[in-house]
């Protein structure tokens, strides 16, 4: 039996699944990329999700019986399901990812977008204040891989939220136009040494913002494994996990319940999934058996907040599936937090245990401010994981190939002796990949199999010489 359900001049098809479930079929979406960056509240939705259900977008030429209305994955905007994890299996995801969120300095949290402004100053985004915290803390190991971590982090937000400001006023004389002061800072900043660029970004810090602010710490973190960089030109595992892999490795149980679950819900996007997962190294997977390289970590407690404006996300395979589920511990709570689809007009409120899996590449989303429970502040905590195939990490070659890529590059680093060798050379130079110095230590240290293997045009080269002597 299908029902039409009309709110506010929208209407959803509303019918039961052969699972029990809802499934909600969207008659219109609402395109508004102008919400990118705000922040969502109960005025953002119509239908609150709290049980199982799928919920699909609109067929291309409607849903009225004039077009397709097959109810395929291309049309899944999302599937929600309660109670899919054991207790053991979300305490081992707690104790082995918990210590993998750090803490930004992101205190923007209730400011609103970024572009706003007061007066003669406007707002210092998240992503400013932890590429200057980044140079004034000495560019610590503290940070995992650096810079491009920071980068990264911010890539799934269009619009970081504010915290303190900017004083118009000093920035100006030092920069000239405020609109491209901070990419010049940035190229000032990585021309420095390390204790010049930590004086100067402190200076900055001190001198150039305000010491308003406006809003807790946000706590997020990467685990598992990235791909390369240009700054790091390997593939590698995260620092959280390099440094903590008997926790890490308590997650496994977790993933691989998600990994199947993701296997019967949606086998069409996982088998897309799988594919660029067979060719990888099975040591860059989770577990080493799931679908799986990188796990987003957010945590939120009373001092702790992650709220999140609307965004979609990105690095994630488009080819397969993203997913969000939610964990606690010793059963503290929290009020709040849905995840909203402004698109369709529905908020989901996933709950310890429960598994969402989400197009969010892209269906757009934020989630509602996540409160403190009636009990009290001393009994909240929320962390949520998205587990997810990083697109760039097709790239990689064998473990072996990407540690000994790793090891050319510190040894580069290390070698005062290396004509390229200056104080603070992080042992990387352009087309360092393509020169005879690489190619002579990936054969001695790899042998000359992985030499053919990974540069091939080396053979080229050889028969070329051959053929003319």
């Amino acid at each position: 039996m299908t029902d039409i359900i009309s709110i506010g001049g929208r209407k959803w098809w509303k019918s039961l699944g052969d699972e029990g479930q809802v499934i909600y079929t969207a008659m219109f979406i609402e395109k508004d990329e102008d919400v990118l960056g705000k922040f969502v509240d109960e005025s953002s939705y119509d239908i609150l999700v709290d049980h199982d259900a799928d919920f699909y977008l609109p067929a291309e030429i409607g849903v009225d019986g004039s077009g397709d209305t097959s109810l395929n994955e291309s049309r899944l905007a999302f599937k929600f399901r309660k109670n899919v994890f054991t207790e053991e299996e979300q305490k081992g995801a707690f104790e082995g990812l918990y210590g993998a969120a750090i803490e930004s300095n992101n205190r923007g949290l209730a400011a609103g977008p970024r572009e706003s402004s007061q007066g003669a100053r406007d707002w210092v985004t998240a992503f400013q204040s932890d590429i200057l915290d980044y140079y004034a803390k000495g560019q610590p190991a503290t940070f995992g891989d650096g810079l491009q971590d920071i980068i990264e982090k911010h890539k799934t937000v269009k619009d970081e939220t504010r915290g303190s400001v900017w004083l118009r006023t000093k920035v100006e004389p030092e920069f000239g136009d405020y609109k491209t002061f901070f990419p010049n800072l940035m190229e000032r900043l990585a021309e420095l040494s390390i204790v010049e660029a930590k004086e100067y970004a402190t200076k900055i810090k001190d001198t150039f913002i305000s010491d308003t602010s406006y809003a807790t710490a946000i706590w997020s973190g990467i685990a598992g494994f990235y791909g390369r960089y240009p700054r790091i030109p390997y593939g590698r595992p995260t620092a959280y996990t390099d440094h903590n892999r008997e926790d890490f490795e308590k997650c496994y149980p977790f993933a691989r319940k998600l990994d199947q679950e993701m296997a019967r819900m949606v086998p069409n996007r996982y088998a897309a999934q799988k594919k660029f997962a067979d060719r990888l190294d099975k040591r860059f997977l989770i577990g080493e058996d799931t679908t799986f390289t990188t796990i987003t970590v957010n945590t939120t407690q009373s001092d702790r907040n992650a709220r999140m404006a609307c965004h979609r996300d990105a690095g994630s395979l488009n080819e397969g599936y993203s997913n969000l589920t939610v964990i606690t511990k010793d059963g503290k709570d929290w009020k709040g937090g849905y995840l909203v689809t402004p698109e369709v007009r529905a908020a989901i409120n996933v709950r310890p245990g429960d598994l969402l899996l989400i197009d969010n590449m892209r269906i757009i989303h934020g989630n509602t401010p996540i409160e403190t429970p009636d009990s009290g502040a001393e009994n909240m905590l929320r962390m949520s994981l998205v587990f997810y195939f990083r697109e760039d990490m097709d790239k990689l070659g064998s473990f072996e190939y990407e540690s000994l890529r790793r090891q050319f590059v510190d040894d580069r680093r290390l070698n005062e002796k290396h004509e390229l060798w200056r104080p603070y050379w992080n042992g990387v130079s352009p087309s360092m990949w393509d020169t005879e110095e690489w190619y002579d230590y990936c054969k001695t240290n790899g042998g000359e199999d992985m030499l053919n293997q990974y540069h091939p045009e080396t053979l080229k080269e050889e028969s070329s010489l051959e053929s003319f002597f």
